[in-house]
């Protein structure tokens, strides 16, 4: 598939984008600008997504944990059953330290089909910490199902870290998270101290995961991390990261701030970037209530080595 095959934005104002291939075709869900609602689309290829109807499939309840800035939702197929995960909190207030009070949810649909289904919650995955986390996802490695998300410790300076966990169920983890990065270069720490959005993919001998750091205008940035396929992914010391990011803002492009992406294949096998940016810098207010984070995709490439070679953003083309 060619890069100008699809447009860009391919979907406007839908943030932290989450295409899974499943079956016959790609699911696509994201968080909305009004943070009330999630909703999936379906599509027999990936061209077809921006033109799917999207379906709500859950509303937010006028009180209580998940009452408020519905967040980053993905949807996962594990053990025939499909899940949601996604962040919410009671509240928009910002607590004693500054930060917005997420925690992380679950929902199980009990149908086949997650578009028509029933949806039911499971209720919050809980960790290590009562803190603000955010940005679940999952994925199965070394036949073992695996939870990989943002939180924050309340003794380590910033927003958030990545953590890895073992699931006990979709819902549930097992045994004590280690934490695979937290925000410490200059790239990591402009405007917040932020490590989030991780994303998986596989390639030859790695396991790779991406994530997003910075504050979410034009700071926002891709890092990345991979560990050997055999290596124990639960010793930190195993892992290794990237000195620079991989995937920044072109000014050129005008691109800004691309990120908190997911990563899908085209009906050929071909490794795609899913993110979000921006076209413009001149925000007014919190970036956060700023509608127009448009999905777009990108192919990447694999160098001699096995590494990813993300590119640059391509500039819009509608």
């Amino acid at each position: 598939m060619n890069q100008e095959q699809w447009p860009n934005p391919f979907i406007e104002q839908r943030a932290d984008p989450f295409i899974l291939q499943h079956g016959d075709g790609y699911y696509f869900i994201a968080s909305v600008p009004e943070y009330d609602r999630l909703e999936i689309r379906y599509a027999p290829t990936l061209n077809e997504l921006p033109n799917a109807q999207p379906s709500v499939v859950w509303r937010k309840p006028e009180s209580g944990p998940m009452s408020k800035l519905i967040w980053a939702p993905e949807l996962h197929h594990i053990n025939g059953k499909w899940y949601i995960y996604f962040a919410a909190t009671h509240t928009q207030e910002l607590d004693k330290l500054n930060m917005f009070q997420h925690r992380m949810f679950a929902l199980e649909c009990t149908d086949a089909d997650p578009i028509t289904g029933k949806w039911v919650e499971k209720g919050q995955v809980k960790t290590q910490f009562d803190s603000f986390c955010l940005d679940a996802t999952t994925f199965n490695h070394q036949g073992k199902q695996w939870y990989l998300w943002a939180q924050k410790d309340p003794d380590i300076a910033g927003n958030s870290n990545i953590y890895l966990a073992e699931l006990e169920t979709p819902w549930a983890i097992k045994g004590t998270p280690v934490m695979l990065s937290k925000p410490e270069l200059d790239w990591e720490c402009r405007g917040f101290l932020v490590n989030e959005g991780p994303a998986v993919v596989v390639h030859g001998d790695k396991l790779f995961v991406s994530y997003s750091a910075s504050a979410t205008d034009e700071n926002y940035c891709i890092g990345l991390l991979w560990i050997n396929l055999k290596a124990d992914p639960t010793d930190p010391a195993n892992w290794h990261k990237s000195s620079q990011p991989v995937f920044t803002t072109s000014y050129e492009n005008r691109q800004f701030g691309p990120g908190h992406n997911s990563f899908t294949k085209t009906k050929d096998g071909k490794d795609v970037l899913v993110y979000h940016a921006r076209n413009y810098t001149e925000i007014e207010g919190d970036p956060l209530y700023d509608p127009n984070r448009h999905t777009r995709l990108k192919t990447i490439e694999w160098d001699e080595n096995g590494m990813p070679v993300f590119g640059i953003p391509p500039a819009d083309n509608r």
